[in-house]
This record gives C-alpha cells, structure tokens and sequence, in this order.
C-alpha cells in the first residue's frame, strides 16, 4: 500500500508538471469603502497544459474574486450583477444581517440582474467570505471559482500588533482542488467531490514569498468537500489567533490543525529565524485520518476517488525574502488578543436537537438530510424569537462526516458529544461552521438578536457546507420573529413615480406615510428582471441610471401585507 501511495504522488507531481517548479500566487484585488460593485461573470485561466478552463471569477479575476475590507460599524451597500447565463445568489457567510440581504437560495439573482442589499457592519473583526448560494447549482457555480474574501476590521483589532499589510505580512489564502475535463476545457463538477490537483488562491503549484518575520495567514477552506490537516513541513509552531468570528482571546500553540469546509482559521507563524533565500511548505497531512475524514479514502478513481486522497501534499510553497522596512515588522505574538465573553450552556433558554439522516449507499439510498426531511425552498421554517439563546445539539449517527454551517449569527461550541474539555482549543472562539465527525454530536449556543422578519419567504438556512451535500437537499431553514410593531388598520399601498419619464433617480410618492416598503423588483416590460433591491432607501430616491432606455415594470411589496403594487414608468 505504501510503494501504490508513493507511485500516485509521483504521477501526481508529474501530471502536475511541478518537478521543483511553482507558480507565482497572486493576491485577490484589495477593495475598501462603504460602496463595493461586484460583477459576476465566466472567465477563463491557464491551469493545465493546453488551452485555458472556463471558470466563474468576480470582477478584474480570472477566478475566485476581490478581497473586499469593510469596518465594524459601517453601513456598507453591495451593487451585485449577475453577468452569468444562468441564476446565482451570492451569500455574505458569517455575516450578521437581515435575512433579506443574505443571499441563500431565497435570494436568486436572475441572469443580467443587478441586486442592491446594503446592512450595517456589527460583526467584529474577522475574516469572512462570500460565495453563491443558489439551491441545486451550488456544487457546480462553486467550482467554478465564484466566491472571495471580506476582511473586517474594528477598533479592538487595530489596537494590536498584528501584521496587517495586505499581500505582505498579512495574506488570504483560499484552499481547494479542482479535476479538469480536458476535452472541453471545463471543470469537473458533478460525478467528482474531490478534485485532483491542489490549487491555492486558483493557482496550482503555488508559492510565495514572505518577509523574514511574524506573518499572518488568513486560511479558508473553499473546497466542495475535502478536509484539509494543516501544518507546515518542518513541524514548527504556528499560533492560532483567530477563527471563524474573529480574534481569540488568547492565541493557541499548534503544529497542525483540522479545517473543514467554509471553516477559516487566523495564523501568526514566524519566520525570523530562517535564511532568506531559504523555502518551507504548508502542508496538508491527510494521510491515515480516521474513517469519514472528507478526503480520506483510499481510492483515486470513481466518485470519492481523488489522486489528493489519504496522502500528504504541498498547499503553499513559502519563500523567505528580506524583513520588511515600509512598515515596523512584527517580531512577537500578543499574550491577549480579545476580551470575548461567550454564551454557555446554562445561559440558553431553548433547545434544539438535528440529526443527520439518511445517505447510507444501497439502490433505495435517500441524499444526506436533516431529520429524514429533504430540503425545498417551501419547507415550514424552524421558528426563532428574537434575542433567544438557544442551545442546539447536532448528532452524525453515520459512516461519513460533514460540515455544519447556520447563518445570522456566530456561536459557541460547548461541547463535542457531551464533554465540554473535548472542544478543541482552536475552535474555542466565536463559530459558524463546524467539523461534525461520523458518529459524533456537537453541541453551540447562539444568541437571535437584532433582526426580527416573519417573511418565510427570505428565511436563514443552515446546511451541510459540502456542495454536493446541500444541492442534494441537507439544509434546513428558520426565521427569526419578535414583537415588531403593527398598524391596526390595513395600510394604503398606493403610490406613483416621479418623474416619469425620468432620467437617473426615480423617486417613489406613498399614498399612506405609514406603509413601508420590503421589497422593489424592477423589470422590462418583457417581464425580465432587471434589479432587485431588498429593503431600499427609497426616500432619496432609487438610482436607475444604469437601466437602458424603455418602458419598465415597477413592483413594491409593502412590509405589512406583503401585497405587490405595480405601476409603469419610462426611462429616457
């Protein structure tokens, strides 16, 4: 078995054609601001030998997407047009935001749409990221390459003496793999959840080069499936500082940490004492995991089979250049990074217990679910009272093991199947995502706060991460509902349109000062949907400059009611 492990990394290093040779991996543009223009669109990159694959990329890339910066306390508005031939949403994951704007698969954006959500930043600083969501299409639009990064930041953070420097002593790295269909120049994405060659930020073979001192690695598994072991090549310590809802209070000693998909992970590792000139790699040692680890099956063919499985391989080829001088290089880690104060088990008023069913192979074999319930858009929500503290146990009664991601808020694992001490000490801060093992439960207490909206129709999700996982139907949904305020009396939904015809601001004239507006869908007088703003700040009027001359369909749905008034208006 060893010499059959040996001979398909070599076959591995050769198809890759890597042989000491690396590729340059480039950092994702850097965006800052309250106001961020996101396109989406297909692309295509040289990733293997002969001509270039098709991928989905966001923006000025030809995968993946910009790294957007935003800060606590903003309110910041995303432009998102969906330039692609099909229906994708686009989801903000880790967010804290109104159901309305966090892109799950109720939030579908249809081909040349423009979908306007805008919230107020209260997450604290952390690194987030953002990827579609659009039901049954996600495996295939993820492997793509559609996705990217958002960094916040806060006055709690800067305070620190952390690096920071973007794409010099603070760097994101998003980890996948990817198999190609060479005839068609496409990814595979549907009989395959495991790709076979590695690529790190979309590029196979990476390698970079970083300062002689502490750097930062902001590390995202963005695979389909596969789990990755991390550590680095000589065994050296590295310091977990943050997780998935920010800085740690303390930093956590390791040599290798597990991170499950949409899981992302904070390091400082030092490089001080190497040579410049001199190399290191971080790894990912999946070889020998326990049965279930996503990636470690023996077989490299078929479904689950991958030339990536049950072996140890390069993510990151580390060059060590000079000690920066632009800015004061970081020569130690802080003892203290936060003050969080979590939730524990006692502080939850509600309990909640989700199984994982179904998805044992056999001819009669239902897809992974929930509580033997297969996923619709329809489905009868989990129902949640705002500001609750809830206590939900998750159990993995089988042979393989998943993600576990819930949206609106980040949580506290209390325990990993009952034991409080068995919670890993690199997941002990804030949480939206989880490695749930077969036949294993988990444990979180999260607190509903902050955005009460009835409307089944824009509930939040939570799901299995792995794509094929979800597409098949592993996801759940809930709302969040409190005493929000009501008029007695129905609301007059009249309104008309100002001036019309009109040119760049459209402005909306409410018959009843007392209606307010939940949702504006704007399309052609052919029916196709041309924006979508949830929520809008309509009072300075609505921006259309962007819209082709015409005669156009102007929908508002009232909060209240959630009835649909339409009225006509012309573009000039």
């Amino acid at each position: 078995m060893k010499k059959k492990l040996q001979l398909f990394s070599i076959l591995l290093l050769i198809s890759n054609g890597i042989q000491a040779q690396y590729n340059t991996m480039p950092m994702p543009e850097a965006l800052f601001g309250t106001t961020f223009n996101l396109n989406i669109h297909e692309s295509t990159k040289q990733l293997v030998a002969g001509n270039q694959t098709i991928t989905g990329a966001i923006n000025n890339e030809t995968i993946w997407g910009p790294t957007l910066f935003i800060n606590k306390g903003d309110l910041v508005h995303m432009n998102v047009t969906n330039n692609l031939n099909e229906s994708t949403t686009l989801h903000w994951h880790g967010m804290h935001l109104p159901a309305v704007m966090d892109g799950g698969p109720h939030q579908v954006i249809p081909a040349g749409t423009l979908w306007q959500p805008y919230w107020t930043v209260m997450n604290q600083a952390t690194t987030l990221w953002y990827h579609p969501h659009l039901h049954e299409t996600t495996q295939a639009q993820m492997t793509k390459g559609i996705g990217g990064f958002i960094i916040v930041r806060d006055a709690q953070e800067a305070a620190l003496a952390l690096p920071r420097t973007y794409g010099v002593d603070d760097i994101v790295l998003a980890l996948t793999s990817r198999s190609y269909n060479t005839t068609t120049n496409t990814f595979v994405s549907s009989t395959r959840v495991y790709g076979d060659y590695m690529l790190s930020n979309g590029t196979p073979n990476a390698q970079i080069s970083l300062p002689k001192q502490y750097v930062r690695m902001r590390i995202l598994n963005a695979e389909i499936e596969r789990g990755y072991n991390l550590g680095f090549s000589d065994n050296r310590t590295f310091y977990i500082i943050g997780n998935d809802g920010g800085l740690l209070n303390a930093p956590v000693a390791a040599t290798r940490v597990k991170l499950l998909v949409g899981e992302r992970i904070e390091i400082m590792v030092n490089l001080g004492g190497d040579a410049v000139g001199s190399s290191l790699d971080l790894k990912a040692y999946n070889s020998g995991q326990t049965l279930g680890f996503p990636g470690g099956e023996p077989n490299t063919s078929g479904d689950f089979g991958s030339l990536l499985n049950n072996i140890d391989f390069n993510v990151l080829h580390i060059n060590v250049a000079a000690t920066t001088t632009a800015t004061t290089p970081i020569t130690a880690v802080p003892s203290t990074l936060a003050t969080n104060t979590y939730w524990t088990a006692t502080d939850a008023t509600v309990t909640r217990a989700i199984a994982v069913t179904n998805g044992n192979p056999g001819p009669a074999s239902v897809p992974f679910n929930f509580d033997n319930v297969t996923y619709s858009l329809t489905m009868t929500p989990k129902v949640v009272n705002l500001n609750d503290v809830e206590k939900w146990t998750v159990t993995n009664n089988n042979v393989f093991g998943h993600s576990f991601h819930l949206h609106d808020v980040e949580f506290k694992i209390v325990a990993r199947n009952g034991v409080a001490t068995a919670v890993g000490s690199h997941e002990s801060g804030w949480k939206d995502t989880f490695y749930l093992p077969r036949n294993e439960n988990v444990t979180f207490v999260a607190k509903f706060d902050d955005f009460a909206d009835s409307d089944v129709n824009h509930p939040y999700m939570y799901h299995c991460h792995f794509g094929g996982h979800e597409d098949g139907g592993m996801m759940g949904q809930f709302i969040v509902t409190g005493t929000m305020a009501s008029n007695q009396n129905a609301t007059n939904t009249s309104f008309s349109l100002y001036p019309n015809p009109v040119n760049d601001r459209l402005y909306v004239n409410l018959k009843d000062a007392a209606t307010e507006i939940y949702y504006v869908t704007i399309s052609t007088i052919t029916g196709r949907v041309v924006m979508m703003l949830p929520q809008p700040e309509w009072q300075n009027g609505i921006d259309i400059s962007s819209l082709e001359a015409g005669v156009y369909t102007f929908q508002m749905m009232d909060k209240q009611s959630k009835s649909v008034t339409t009225k006509k208006f012309i573009k000039k």
